[in-house]
């Protein structure tokens, strides 16, 4: 279970530092990106040098919580 969280919180801190990058590219940018998830997406591919590092956290983080999931024990 502690994966888990560990894993939700690396995806929570991965998420806050796209949104920064996102921001420091453009105040639209950064609005677009917090309120419409297409655009993330597109940000992501137009921004990849500023945000890949925020992304692959989150990457990590997913492959975290998905660890955790496999290691719960059915009861």
């Amino acid at each position: 279970m502690f994966l888990m969280y560990l894993g939700f919180a690396i995806i929570f801190i991965g998420a806050i530092g796209f949104l920064i990058a996102a921001f420091r590219t453009s105040i639209l940018w950064g609005i677009g990106c917090l309120l419409f998830y297409p655009i993330s997406i597109v940000f992501l591919i137009l921004y990849w040098s500023d945000a890949k590092n925020p992304f692959f956290l989150q990457l990590i983080g997913i492959f975290i919580v998905f660890l955790g999931s496999m290691t719960i024990s059915p009861t």
